[in-house]
């Protein structure tokens, strides 16, 4: 019932994607999503090329599906990463953060399905010129780093879907079957998840962390870092104080000194959710608790269909 095109293109039983998350994504969560019937990726961003290739052997220790790797182009090594998934044989990358025409046409000479995440019109546009064979219409809502035309997931994907021709993902803002169907309504061929996943059992990641995500609230993130690229996290200290620093005109480099390096991960994996950054996107006042992946799968796919009754009632058929 819930079976798309982006199904048959990726080797998948359902049209949902797990997003890449760095420090998150590794192959527990991985696994666990292309075991559900969905794509689960490991983030690229936060491994070196020998990691990325012990993920991959990992991941195909505990499923026999197809699973994926996010690279974000921008990155000095993503040549290198690209490699490895070339080497290993992985079924489906997913590109962000720069222009995708630079390993387009070698992984899918491999035989690699390649998706690219673009926050506007012009860049998706631009993707499906490079050769991509799916483009990930992601919103402002997503968490992370986000797009600086600062566009909504209802505004973006409509948009992308009317002009270019590949299909497209939905990304930013979606946790549950109601979301699923309403990117569906709005012309995508599947959804990118990223929050929800994050908040289940098999995701990597401290307690702390875990537990900042689950008690987040509508107005529990927020856009940091304009002026170096927008990134949406989780309101704490920090995040107070690049916001204080930015109203005074704050400079790019005063910006990054106070940032640092590392922010991610030691709010990640080290727990530090006051100092660190806590990456998570507007949804998470939505997700209420953790939950094994399976469960988020099954839920998603199995309040599709009531949500789709109470749709059919609204207009009398």
């Amino acid at each position: 019932m819930f079976k798309t095109e982006l199904c048959d293109l990726l080797g998948i039983e359902y049209p949902i994607i797990q997003g890449g998350m760095v420090w998150v994504s590794f192959h527990e969560l991985c696994a666990a999503v292309s075991e559900a019937g969905g794509l689960g990726m490991l983030a690229g961003g936060s491994m070196m090329p020998d990691e990325l290739k012990e993920q991959i052997r990992l991941v195909r220790e505990k499923t026999r599906k197809p699973f994926g790797v996010n690279i974000p182009i921008l990155y000095p090594h993503s040549g290198d990463l690209v490699d490895v998934c070339v080497e290993e044989g992985v079924s489906v990358v997913s590109t962000s953060a720069g222009n995708p025409k630079k390993f387009t046409g070698r992984m899918q000479e491999a035989g690699i399905k390649v998706m690219h995440v673009s926050p506007s019109v012009t860049l998706a546009t631009k993707a499906e010129a490079a050769g991509v064979d799916v483009v990930v219409a992601e919103g402002i809502e997503a968490g992370g780093h986000d797009g600086f035309e600062e566009i909504t997931t209802m505004s973006l994907v409509p948009q992308v879907v009317d002009k270019v021709k590949v299909p497209v993902v939905a990304a930013g803002g979606i946790a549950d079957s109601r979301g699923f169907i309403a990117a569906m309504a709005l012309g995508a061929r599947g959804v990118q998840i990223g929050t929800r996943f994050a908040a289940t059992h098999e995701a990597q990641g401290h307690e702390r962390f875990k537990e900042a995500i689950v008690r987040a609230t509508d107005s529990g993130t927020v856009i940091t870092g304009r002026a170096l690229g927008p990134t949406r996290c989780i309101r704490n200290q920090l995040t107070e104080e690049i916001l204080a620093a930015e109203g005074k005109g704050a400079t790019r480099d005063q910006l990054l000194e106070l940032i640092g390096f590392g922010r991610s991960k030691r709010a990640t994996l080290e727990g530090d959710v006051e100092t660190g950054t806590i990456y998570c996107g507007q949804i998470a006042g939505l997700i209420g608790g953790l939950k094994s992946v399976a469960q988020v799968i099954e839920e998603i796919v199995g309040g599709a269909g009531p949500v789709l009754d109470r749709l059919r009632g609204a207009t009398g058929r």
